[in-house]
């Protein structure tokens, strides 16, 4: 018997900075609860499975460097060129698969960096903690991923991206120029995108590092409709 609910591929794994586990553990139940039959996998493996990602409705990557091999990511584009969504957040899915630009390409944007605190400051494990705001685009007004969310602060990783002009931008994010940095003027990143690809969606927000950022109500909740506006 086949079951007539949507289903969603959750591949997680690379660094473990970004406790991919726990991450995904966090959007899993929100899924189940809008009627996603649910497969975890640890490696990007099963991009390979034509047929089977044929059923997919949705991919949620979180996926934090790692490598992937031409079939797999053959079998992820040609996918989502057929309709099935590609979905995720921060690292785990804008610093996925450094070897591959096929993967870039795809997602339109990468990680370049996340300018840190002062040089002088002690090296901590929150050296690259800084506060920054997201500000939402006039497009995010009538989004269904952004509608009804204002700018908002946080005190994260701020990720500089390097992207191109095949995205559509939702919200960005403004790096200061400061005394002790090269850049001679503020730099905007995309902070929430999409993508259409083929028939199908990507949606990238790249706030997440940790799980209380994850929890931030604006960051749960533009995730959370982002996952559901990628799926076919």
């Amino acid at each position: 018997m086949t079951s007539d609910r949507r289903r969603a591929l959750v591949v997680r794994g690379g660094w473990e900075g970004h406790v991919p586990v726990a991450a995904t553990d966090l959007f899993i139940p929100f899924l189940e609860t809008h009627g996603y039959e649910i497969r975890v996998a640890d490696s990007p493996e099963p991009y390979a499975d034509a047929d089977y990602m044929a059923t997919v409705d949705l991919v949620m990557q979180c996926y934090t460097m790692g490598a992937i091999d031409g079939e797999q990511l053959a079998g992820l584009r040609s996918a989502v060129e057929g309709g099935t969504g590609l979905a995720g957040w921060h690292g785990g899915i804008a610093d996925s698969y450094r070897n591959s630009s096929d993967y870039l390409h795809l997602i339109g944007g990468q990680f370049a960096c996340h300018p840190g605190k002062s040089p002088k400051s002690d090296g901590t494990p929150d050296h690259n903690f800084v506060p920054y705001e997201v500000n939402m685009l006039p497009a995010a007004k009538q989004h269904p991923i952004t509608e009804g969310i204002g700018d908002f602060e946080l005190v994260t990783e701020q990720y500089w991206v390097l992207s191109d002009d095949y995205i559509d931008v939702l919200a960005t994010t403004t790096q200061k120029m400061r005394e002790w940095d090269p850049w001679r003027r503020e730099v905007t990143s995309p902070a929430v995108w999409t993508r259409q690809w083929g028939a199908g969606r990507v949606f990238v927000a790249t706030p997440g590092h940790s799980m209380d950022i994850l929890q931030h109500p604006s960051v749960r909740k533009i995730i959370g409709r982002g996952l559901l506006w990628a799926s076919r």
